[in-house]
This record gives C-alpha cells, structure tokens and sequence, in this order.
C-alpha cells in the first residue's frame, strides 16, 4: 500500500503510512475526518444514555435539557483534547501521559452501567465527582502497568465485558421504546391506576410515550438502516453506517413530529467549554464504584493498543507506550469530568479503521481531533443531538451493547473452556453476578460486603480477579493461551 502512495499525484502523499511527518492537508484532513465521523455517534451516546436517566420514584430526569446540551458540547472538547495528548504526550520525567500512537479517544461505554445506576441514586454531580477521583487508580496502573498486567488475563476481561453487556442491554431496548423517563412514568402511571388513583396529566403524557407506534417505527428503521449498510455496503458506507442510521432515524422522527427544534435555535453559535459548570460532588462508595471500572476502561486501551501496533508496525506495543496511553486515559477522564462530561477511553473502531488503511500518521488523526475541539465550541451541534428523540439513539445502539457482550464472549473462549476457568466463571457469575443483581439481598449484607455487591460489575472484576489468583492456572495452560493470543494477533495483522 505504501508503494502505492508513493506514485501518488499528492506530494508527499506516502507520508500517512509514517508515524512522523506532515502529509498535505487536502490529504490528511479526509483521512482525519473519516475516524471522527466512525466514532462521533458512539462518542456521544454514553452522554446521551446517562442524560435519559430518571429518577425511580419521581419519573423525572436527573439532568435538565440544558445540561444535557453543555455535556454533549464538553464531550465532543474533551475527546479532542485527550487524543491530542495521545498523539503527542506530554513529558513528566521518565513518564510520559500518552503514547505518541495514532489513537482516537472518545467517551467510555464501559462506564455506563455503573453511571446509570449511581446517577439515578445520587445525581449527576456525584457522577462526575467520582469521575474526577476515580481516575487516580487508573493513573497508578499506568505507572506499574508491567507487574499488574499478569493480574487481567482475558478470562478476567472478558466476564467483565459479559457483565457490562449484559447491564446495557436492557437500557438499548429501553431507548428503543422511548426512554428512561417514559417507562418510569408508565410504571408510575400504572401502579396510580393500580390504586384507583388519578393520574397526573404530565405522568399520563410522558407514560403514553413508552413503546409508541411512533418510537417503533424510529428504533426498527435505524436499526434496518444499520443493518442494511453493515450486510451490504462497504467502504465507509459500512463504517459510517451508524452515523447513517441515525440520520435517517432523525429524519423519520423529524416527519412524525417527534422532534422539538426550540432548544437548538435557543443555543449560541459559539461558546467557550466552562469547567465545573455542572459541580461535582464526592462520596466513598461512588468513587469506589468508579475506580473499579477505570480498571477495566485501562484493561481496553491496553487492548486497543496492541491492536494497533500489531496491525500497523507488525509488533506488540512498549511498556512505555502502554504507560503512557492508561495514563492519558485516565488524565483524559479526569479532565472531561471537570468540563461537566463523562470518561474518555481509546475507541475500538478507530483502532480498526488504522488496522484495515494501515494511516498511522499522527498529523492525519489530529486534523480530526481538531474537528472535534472546534465542534467543542458550538453550542448548536451539542443542541441538535442534545434534541435527539431517545428511539433513534436506542435504534442504534441495542446492536452497539449486545457487541460489548459478545467480545466477552470472544476473549472467554481464546482464554478456553477448561475445568479450572469454568469453575471461576461459575462462581464469578453465580455468585457475584448473581448477587449483584439482586438489590434487596445486598441491603442485608454487611455495609463492607454491600460496597461491592451494589454494583455488579465491580462484583465480578473483584471476584474474578480474586480467584483467579486463588486458582492459577497450569504451564500448559499458560502456553495454550499464549498461542491463542499469537494466532489471534496474526489474524488481525492479515484482516
């Protein structure tokens, strides 16, 4: 491919298959954009799905209009910012907090789960303050990155990955048939019914909204949309098909009457991201919560890392790169919590498109980055998403979630289905899991025992981390997955 480039018309044209260098800007800018426009959507769902978040005994949302707008406006800033530091890190002695790699950072869905459910507890303000120290685990795996990683084999990776599929699934068909706040309504709606009591007009209106003909008809003709284009387009149709989809999803709901465009001509034209506009408030057994997931969110980047590097420079990433690119991970999530917005993690589908272009040029990938810090400073792009029907973005992302599962799946299977791995799979599930996921057994156990259990997913990367320490595996087992890892490796490199 390189080859190729080099009897280009475009001067210096083979520079974008080169980690260095400044390739023209009519070449590089095509090739930046094509990343932003593959990650934007999954950019801005996790906002989004945490912006339709009721609370369970009031049906009302627990982040206002407005706030929704200024976090999908200080997400798309912060993830531009984060890559940049990827791309070009910043030096702190022998450290350093990036990789110097060409890798797209966007907003985490590993998060979400976790998000969900302390934000519908305790508002978006412990959120972010959990966030904001949470991230400080993250930035300590960074500096021991070598010793720690012997501790997250993919048998550990994936049962978390499982869980948190399993937590999101639910919330995709929820988005789907309308939202959060329409099925607390109906639920509130049909137990005042229950009791032979009236109920309120604002309740009866939001109720009616779950699983409408309307938000149906949205949801499938995404979801078809999606479908379609992943079956039978290629190029960057195909890759841009869930931006596609969505659009179309829009334009649907804009012809039923389903989109209210006032708080998109209310916005500004140009607005400077604010830090701490949104507060953030701070409780222990949140921020333990969330430091739990920073684990998982490095365990990705390390993942979306060795990709890249695989694929592009036919060898697995440094230990410094590696450092560098938890560090910026968790620096860049820490960050976006202070500009009023959700973690950062490196985007898998970016880590894909440089697989399959092999465009490894730094300069490339930040005039994309740029895209997404001036994007940042319009109000009225953040407004047009932030007025988004809910169908539409569930439409999208109920195929988005059931993925996250199955690359669990997938990593459970390279680590292989022997006796030893079972059992730990059994218990971390029957258990854990299992526990978890009951939230009137968690309140009868001891106040240390429930900080774990409240959440399920902190659950299982507790437990499966714990046993498989307890129960470690075979020589042979270690060699059959390190073969397995080698071959899938060289799979990736031929893809």
């Amino acid at each position: 491919m390189a080859d190729k480039a080099k009897g280009s018309t475009f001067k210096g044209a083979e520079l974008v298959y080169q980690l260095e260098g400044k390739p023209p800007l009519r070449v590089a800018f095509p090739l930046g954009l094509q990343h932003v426009l593959s990650m934007f959507i999954g950019n801005l769902a996790p906002v989004l799905v945490l912006a339709g978040i009721a609370n369970a005994s009031t049906g009302q949302l627990i982040i206002t209009p407005e706030q929704r707008m200024l976090m999908v406006q200080c997400c798309m800033f912060a993830s531009g910012m984060t890559t940049f530091v990827q791309l070009y890190p910043l030096k702190i002695g022998a450290y350093q907090i990036g990789a110097g790699l060409p890798i797209v950072m966007g907003t985490a869905f590993a998060f979400v789960p976790t998000l969900r459910t302390l934000g519908a507890e305790f508002g978006v303000n412990v959120v972010l303050g959990s966030v904001i120290v949470g991230g400080v685990v993250e930035i300590l795996m960074g500096f021991f990155i070598k010793p720690l990683k012997k501790f997250f084999p993919p048998l550990v990776i994936g049962a978390v990955l499982m869980t948190i599929g399993m937590h999101l699934l639910p919330v995709g068909v929820q988005y789907f048939a309308g939202g959060a706040a329409a099925e607390a309504n109906a639920g509130i709606a049909a137990n005042l019914i229950a009791q032979g009591k009236e109920v309120p007009a604002g309740v009866a209106a939001l109720a009616a909204q779950f699983a409408s003909w309307q938000n149906l008809v949205i949801g499938f003709s995404v979801f078809i949309v999606i479908l379609l284009l992943q079956r039978l387009a290629t190029g960057m149709l195909k890759i841009s098909a869930i931006l596609i989809g969505i659009a179309v999803g829009y334009v649907v709901a804009i012809i039923l009457g389903q989109v209210n465009f006032q708080q998109v001509a209310d916005a500004g034209i140009i607005a400077v991201p604010i830090p701490l506009s949104i507060r953030p408030e701070f409780r222990l057994d949140a921020i333990l919560a969330v430091a739990a997931i920073f684990v998982v969110s490095g365990l990705e980047t390390m993942g979306n890392i060795n990709g890249i590097t695989v694929a592009a420079f036919d060898r697995e990433a440094t230990t410094k790169e590696m450092s560098g690119a938890v560090m910026a991970d968790a620096a860049g999530s820490m960050f976006a919590a202070l500009f009023n917005t959700l973690p950062n993690t490196a985007f898998g589908q970016n880590a894909g498109i440089v697989a399959m272009t092999k465009v490894v040029n730094k300069f490339c990938i930040a005039t994309g980055a740029t895209v997404l810090v001036l994007a940042g400073f319009v109000p009225k792009i953040g407004a047009v998403f932030a007025a988004m029907p809910y169908s539409v973005l569930g439409g999208a992302v109920v195929t988005v979630f059931a993925m996250i599962m199955l690359n669990g799946i997938k990593l459970i299977a390279k680590a292989g289905f022997t006796d030893r791995n079972l059992l730990i799979l059994a218990i971390t599930f029957g258990v854990a899991y299992a526990i978890g996921d009951n939230k009137l057994l968690i309140d009868h156990l001891p106040v240390g025992l429930q900080y774990i259990f409240k959440d399920s997913i902190v659950a299982v990367c507790v437990f499966s981390i714990t046993l498989n320490l307890i129960f470690p595996p075979s020589e042979e087992e270690k060699a059959r997955l390190k073969k397995a890892q080698e071959e899938a490796a060289l799979e990736d490199l031929q893809g």
